[in-house]
């Protein structure tokens, strides 16, 4: 089996990455792959519609990049700026002529750069700091934020894969 057949934390360890940090990284590079397997051949007509009670495609993937960019500021030790306090109520009421498919995967795809960057030059021995989420200060630790990071953006890969075939299996039946 070619080595790039096999899922991301199979292919060995990532350069630049710290030991420690490699899992979150295996994660969030696995949850590129399958997001930008999907947005190839997903019909933009489908990225905003409900299903059910069912998250809509275009929020799972503007979610994506907002609670990356969330979660890793506080992993920093900072709080959130102005942007970004837009950009998570932008998620409750998004634009859809501005959050069109190529751009949510871009932001994306750019979130997890910005990601990788940050755990290149996370050091190690600072990961069970204290850090705190949000207005209420509640506390975590360095390394508690950048796991959760990771695990929470493979479960929302997850729902975005399942509401995407719902999606687009319910669409064919409709032709």
């Amino acid at each position: 089996m070619e080595n790039n057949q096999l899922e991301v934390w199979l292919r060995g360890p990532l350069p630049g990455i710290p030991d420690l940090l490699q899992p979150v990284a295996h994660a969030l590079l696995q949850a590129r792959e399958e997001v930008n397997a999907l947005t190839q051949n997903f019909p933009d007509a489908l990225l905003w519609q409900k299903l059910s009670n069912l998250a809509t495609v275009g929020f799972h993937l503007q979610h994506l990049s907002g609670v990356l960019d969330r979660l890793f500021t506080y992993a920093r030790g900072e709080s959130l700026d102005a942007a970004q306090i837009k950009a998570l109520s932008d998620e409750s009421n998004p634009d859809p002529a501005i959050f069109t498919l190529s751009y949510l995967t871009e932001k994306f795809n750019q979130q997890v750069d910005f990601a990788l960057a940050q755990l290149r030059t996370t050091d190690s021995s600072k990961l069970t700091e204290v850090r705190f989420v949000g207005r209420a200060k509640i506390p975590s630790t360095m390394l508690g934020l950048l796991v959760h990071a990771a695990e929470h953006t493979q479960r929302h890969v997850g729902q975005l894969l399942v509401t995407s075939r719902l999606l687009k299996d319910r669409s064919a039946t409709l032709i």
